[in-house]
């Protein structure tokens, strides 16, 4: 599996011990950056993420920022990505099992390296079970072909 991964400047430690994690199971994990703790703003990367994964079939894609919240916020702007904020391994069992997730969105500032591994195993473990699902997810895909909705 082909894993794209991104960060902001708060989500840098983790970002390194998850692409080992990664490479450590066998899959290829591409780093798109930054490299360092200087402030960068997270949808610039949430955007390289997504953009990667959309154009390479069947890959996946992994964002991390302080809480893990405004990467999610912004990889679910584009048409295609189903990105899931999961805190626990439940939450990213599910978000693949049931949703059809292509991003995981992770908080260094929330979740410790213990749980962020629990996470990471539980999301490659898991896979999308198709079924009634299926319609589901559809229907969330046809949200994003919508464009802007106002009341």
């Amino acid at each position: 599996m082909r894993y794209y991964i991104g960060a902001d400047h708060a989500g840098i430690d983790i970002k390194a011990y998850v692409k080992e994690l990664f490479e450590k199971k066998g899959h290829e994990v591409i780093d798109l950056g930054p490299n360092n703790k200087n402030r960068v703003d997270y949808p610039d990367f949430a955007a390289l993420v997504c953009k990667n994964v959309l154009e390479d079939e069947g890959s996946k894609g992994i964002l991390i920022c302080g809480s893990g919240i405004g990467m999610s916020m912004a990889a679910n702007k584009f048409d295609g990505i189903r990105a899931a904020l999961c805190h626990n391994e439940y939450s990213a069992k599910m978000a693949r099992e049931h949703n059809d997730a292509n991003v995981i969105c992770l908080g260094e500032r929330v979740s410790g390296y213990g749980m962020i591994e629990a996470i990471v195993d539980a999301w490659d473990k898991a896979s999308f079970e198709g079924g009634r699902h299926s319609q589901r997810v559809e229907k969330i895909n046809a949200l994003g072909k919508m464009g802007s909705c106002r009341a």
